[in-house]
C-alpha cells in the first residue's frame, strides 16, 4: 500500500531502491505518527472535516495502536510503504472507509516532520538523563579525589601540578556546556510543523494551534515554506548537540586511554573491564576507551555527513531527506550507549595515589616556586629568572605542596557551583510540560 498509489504499478528495482531502509527505521516512529494522528483527527473534528462520530471510532484504535507501538508489537507489513500507510491501513482494515478520512489536510512532508520532531523530543530526554547520571559520577569521583595530584600537561610535556579533582570535574563541567547546546536543540524540534502539508498550506481551514497545544509544543513554525525547510536542518542542529557530547566523552576516553597505560600510571580498570591478547599474557586493554573514542569519533562526524545530503537542495521537499534518517535515528542509541559505558568505567575505575611524588614530576612544582617568592616581595620575572637558574644548575627542589584558592582551581572546586548550572539548563527543558500533553493525549 502507498498513500500515493494512483492505480500504476512501480518497477520493483525503482521501488526498493526508493522505499531503501524506511520501512525498517519507521518502526522508531510508529508511537509518534499515531500521536499526531490522535492529534489531527481531533483537530479535524473541531473544524467541521470529521464527524464526532467517526472520531469517537477513531481514537480508541489509534489508542491500541500507540500501546501496540510502546510494547514493540507494531510491524511493517511487507509490500505496505512507510509508517504512515500502516497506520492508515490498519484503521481502514477495522473501520472501512472511516479509516481513510484521516490524511485530509496533512500530506506525507508535514507528517514526517512531525514524526521526527516528536522523535527528537522524546530522544532528547533520554540523552539528557544519560548526561546527568555520567555527570553525578563525575562530580561524586571529582570531590573524592580532590586532594589528589597529578601532573597536568601542555603539549604533552608536564606542566603544572593538577589533580582528580580538576580532571573529573572538567568533564562534569564540560557536560553542562553540551547541554546548553542540546537545550538549543530541544527549542528548535519543539516547534510544531503539522499544517505545512506538501510545504505550502491547505486550503482546509485547520487549527494549527490547537494541535500544537495537544502535543504539548512550546510553539508553531508558522511559515509553512520554513517548516518544509526545516527537514534536515532541524536534524542537523540535533547532530551538532550530540556531538557535542560525544566530544567530551571522547576526550574523556582518550585520557583514559593514556592514564591507564603504565608509562602514566594515574588509573587502573578493574581487571573485569579490560581485554586480554591472544599472544601477551600480561596484557590488560582498555578497549572500553578505545571503543568510546572511535564511536564518539563517528557521532562527530554526523553533522557534516547531514550537511553534504542538504548542502545542494533548493526549497521545498526532496527525496535527498530520506536518507538523512539512516544515520540520524541511531545516533540517539549509540551516543546513550557511549554515555552508559562510560559512567559504569569511571564509576568502577580505580585512582593511584601519590603519583606527583615520583621525582620525574618535580619541575612541575615550578610556578609554584615562583609564585612564594612573588609572595615574598620579588617581582615575577626576578623569581622566574631565580627559579629558572636552579633548574638549569639541577639544583631546584620543592616541598611538592600547592595552595591553591581562586573559584575553579586545585583548592576550590567550586563543585556545587557547577551543580547548580547544570540544574538551571535541565529545568529550562520543558519535559513536564511534553509529558503532560502526551499522556493527556494517548491515554
Amino acid at each position: 500500500m502507498k498513500l500515493w498509489d494512483k492505480g500504476i504499478s512501480v518497477n520493483k528495482k525503482i521501488e526498493e531502491f526508493t522505499v531503501g531502509r524506511d520501512r525498517e527505521l519507521d518502526v522508531l516512529l510508529a508511537p509518534f505518527d499515531i500521536m499526531g494522528t490522535i492529534a489531527h483527527i481531533t483537530m479535524l473534528e473541531s473544524v467541521g472535516l470529521l464527524s464526532k462520530s467517526d472520531l469517537d471510532q477513531l481514537i480508541p484504535e489509534l489508542k491500541a495502536l500507540y500501546i501496540k507501538s510502546e510494547n514493540g508489537e507494531f510491524e511493517i507489513e511487507d509490500g505496505i510503504e512507510d509508517v504512515h500507510s500502516q497506520v492508515e491501513l490498519l484503521l481502514t482494515r477495522k473501520l472501512g472507509d472511516i479509516g481513510k478520512k484521516v490524511h485530509s489536510g496533512r500530506s506525507r512532508n508535514d507528517q514526517v516532520l512531525l514524526d521526527l520532531k516528536l522523535y527528537i523530543r522524546h530522544r532528547i530526554h533520554d540523552v539528557v538523563i544519560a548526561v546527568n547520571n555520567l555527570f553525578d559520577v563525575l562530580q561524586a569521583k571529582s570531590e573524592e579525589h580532590k586532594d589528589v595530584l597529578i601532573p597536568g600537561y601542555t603539549h604533552l610535556q608536564v606542566a603544572m601540578p593538577s589533580s582528580f579533582g580538576l580532571w573529573f570535574g572538567a568533564f562534569a563541567e564540560s557536560l553542562v556546556d553540551d547541554l546548553h547546546m542540546l537545550q538549543a536543540a530541544w527549542k528548535t524540534a519543539n516547534q510544531n510543523p503539522l499544517g505545512a502539508a506538501a510545504g505550502y498550506g491547505s486550503s482546509f481551514p485547520l487549527d494549527r494551534k490547537l494541535t500544537t497545544q495537544l502535543l504539548g509544543f512550546d510553539d508553531l513554525n508558522y511559515n509553512v515554506v520554513y517548516a518544509q525547510m526545516g527537514r534536515g536542518k532541524t536534524e542537523r542542529t540535533v547532530a551538532y548537540a550530540l556531538s557535542s557530547i560525544a566530544t567530551t566523552v571522547g576526550k574523556l576516553a582518550i585520557d583514559g586511554c593514556l592514564y591507564t597505560s603504565q608509562n602514566f600510571g594515574f588509573l587502573k580498570l578493574p581487571d573485569e573491564l579490560t581485554t586480554g591478547s591472544s599472544i601477551m599474557p600480561h596484557k590488560k586493554n582498555p578497549d572500553v576507551f578505545e571503543l568510546l573514542r572511535a564511536r564518539c569519533n563517528r557521532l562527530q562526524a554526523l553533522p557534516e555527513s547531514i550537511g553534504m545530503i542538504t548542502a545542494n537542495l533548493p526549497t521545498g521537499y526532496f527525496r535527498d531527506l530520506q536518507l538523512i534518517k539512516e544515520q540520524f535515528l541511531p545516533a540517539f542509541d549509540e551516543l546513550i550507549d557511549c554515555l552508559e559505558i562510560a559512567t559504569f568505567a569511571i564509576k568502577n575505575i580505580k585512582v593511584t595515589q601519590d603519583v606527583m611524588k615520583d621525582e620525574k614530576y618535580q619541575l612541575a612544582f615550578s610556578v609554584e616556586e615562583v609564585n612564594k617568592l612573588v609572595l615574598q616581595g620579588v617581582p615575577f620575572r626576578d623569581a622566574y629568572k631565580q627559579v629558572g637558574e636552579q633548574i638549569q644548575k639541577g639544583a631546584f627542589k620543592t616541598d611538592y605542596k600547592v595552595k591553591h584558592t581562586h573559584e575553579g582551581s586545585i583548592g576550590n572546586l567550586c563543585t556545587s557551583e557547577i551543580k547548580s548550572k547544570k540544574e538551571l539548563v535541565i529545568s529550562e527543558f520543558s519535559f513536564n510540560e511534553v509529558a503532560n500533553a502526551v499522556e493527556k493525549l494517548v491515554r
